[in-house]
């Protein structure tokens, strides 16, 4: 395996799968050493290796599942703080992605000479890395069958949307949350449908661009879910407006959800369930190439 101090990770077989060749070619045309993960797991074994080795920049081709596995071997390698991460789009939802401004492959292998580095948090939960978001609750299967359409449309939103589609049959969990930091602490106790903890993404309102920098995560609890068939739009616009009853915000540095049952969570895509999980942000602790509408303070 061909080691430099600067790595590009691929997955082939992302988003639509046409994009290995060329981005070979660009890669390795711009000093890149190529590795490619043949199955799920890969992104994992390559991101420790890419570590162990000192690789001091690494790109991603692939979507937020492919990030998140590399960021797992980073992080199994101590190696998280010590490189910086380009972004290489070629998922259904690209989801970081867009968060930071990169809008397409080619945009993404264009930063990696001349894209500004920004130092954003990163999120801890059962100690492993998420970028994006983790989502608690639904049933196992929901927070991941979003169809690829519904993904372009909404992002992060897709997952929470499918997942209440489908939740009409589904009854709240009894659980606990302690949130900690940004200045005071809080607690929410109660029967919850879903907990939605945002890192890069915030969900008020139709979503949109978390703050990455303040070291807190924008988090929502969804106490009930309406009768009937819900829409689209009843879900963006009903469940997570900022004055609806059924949903509770809250903004934290440490999260900790307690149940007397087994929880899903969906953590950037990776599915565990766990009875007690404690996320904690990690201030800044990752350099990344953004592109320019990346917005560090977003409104």
């Amino acid at each position: 395996m061909q080691v430099g101090s600067r790595t590009l990770i691929m997955n082939p077989v992302s988003g639509t799968g046409d994009h290995a060749e060329i981005v070979r070619q660009k890669a390795r045309g711009k000093g890149f050493a190529v590795w490619e993960t043949e199955g799920e797991g890969d992104g994992v074994t390559l991101g420790r290796e890419a570590g162990e080795e000192g690789v001091s920049e690494i790109a991603v081709c692939g979507g937020d599942g492919t990030i998140n596995e590399v960021l797992r071997g980073l992080e199994q390698a101590d190696h998280l703080g010590e490189v910086t991460l380009n972004v290489i789009p070629a998922g259904t939802a690209n989801l970081l992605a867009n968060a930071v401004g990169i809008r397409s492959i080619e945009h993404g292998l264009q930063l990696t000479d001349k894209g500004e580095v920004r130092s954003v948090d990163v999120g801890l939960a059962d100690g492993k890395p998420f970028v994006v978001s983790c989502i608690a609750g639904f049933p196992a299967d929901a927070s991941t069958s979003a169809s690829g359409e519904l993904k372009q449309r909404l992002g992060t939103l897709a997952f929470v949307v499918s997942g209440l589609q489908q939740a009409v049959e589904f009854e709240g969990v009894d659980l606990r949350l302690d949130l900690h930091g940004g200045g005071k602490s809080d607690s929410w106790e109660g029967s919850a449908v879903t907990v939605l903890v945002g890192n890069a993404r915030r969900f008020v309102e139709q979503g949109g661009q978390a703050d990455m920098e303040d070291g807190l995560f924008d988090v929502a609890v969804i106490e009930d879910v309406p009768a009937g068939n819900l829409a689209v739009e009843a879900v963006i616009h009903r469940l997570l407006g900022e004055g609806t009853d059924s949903v509770h915000h809250f903004q934290a540095a440490q999260v900790t959800v307690t149940s007397d049952e087994a929880i899903t969570f969906s953590r950037d895509g990776e599915i565990a369930e766990h009875d007690h999980v404690t996320m904690y942000a990690r201030p800044q602790a990752l350099d990344l190439r953004v592109g320019p509408d990346y917005v560090p303070k977003p409104r």
